[in-house]
């Protein structure tokens, strides 16, 4: 089931940047979401570490102005070689694919590559694993030490809310934005 980006990300909207700006996808998976911000505007850089969805966004959607990099949290080592930061970054379903310490260090790595002033949006999974996932626990109130940590500041978060997936009755996420100090 496919869910759209104005659902999935209502939380967020309001704090997507209304003029072009400089947009981070981590864990971009096809790309839906960096197109979204294309559409909007946005000059975008994917970040998906899986070759096959790599390939199928650049197949589905086609755009100057997204740019794909194989890469990965926690360190997105990879963009060392970037010469630019960014007003906005997601990270949408992913934070819990890392251990504490790896969150504890993607933290520190996103905090490194926004702008001052820029928004950092993140989701947390909490829940049952699924067969075979590669899933750790997340805690808001953990998460919002290790931002602060890193000069990053809570400007919204919203808990437990259900899973938009069917059949997922015991999975909630909390939805956080944190803002780079300037």
């Amino acid at each position: 089931m496919a869910i759209d980006f104005q659902t999935l990300h209502r939380d967020f909207l309001p704090f997507i940047p209304r003029v072009p700006s400089h947009i981070l996808d981590v864990g971009a998976g096809i790309g839906r979401d960096a197109f979204e911000f294309w559409k909007m505007g946005h000059t975008v850089v994917a970040v998906e570490p899986l070759l096959e969805f790599r390939t199928t966004g650049k197949d589905l959607y086609q755009s100057s102005t997204i740019e794909w990099w194989d890469d990965a949290l926690p360190t997105l080592e990879k963009l060392d070689n970037y010469l630019d930061t960014f007003d906005f970054t997601l990270a949408s379903g992913v934070w819990h694919h890392l251990n504490l310490k790896e969150q504890t260090i993607a933290m520190q790595r996103i905090s490194e590559l926004l702008n001052p002033g820029g928004l950092f949006a993140l989701s947390l999974r909490n829940g049952p694993a699924g067969a075979g996932k590669h899933i750790f626990p997340t805690e808001l109130r953990q998460v919002e030490i290790s931002a602060k940590r890193n000069g990053l500041i809570p400007i919204f978060n919203s808990k437990n809310q259900p899973s938009l997936m069917p059949n997922k009755p015991q999975v909630i996420w909390d939805k956080l934005v944190l803002k780079k100090m300037e």
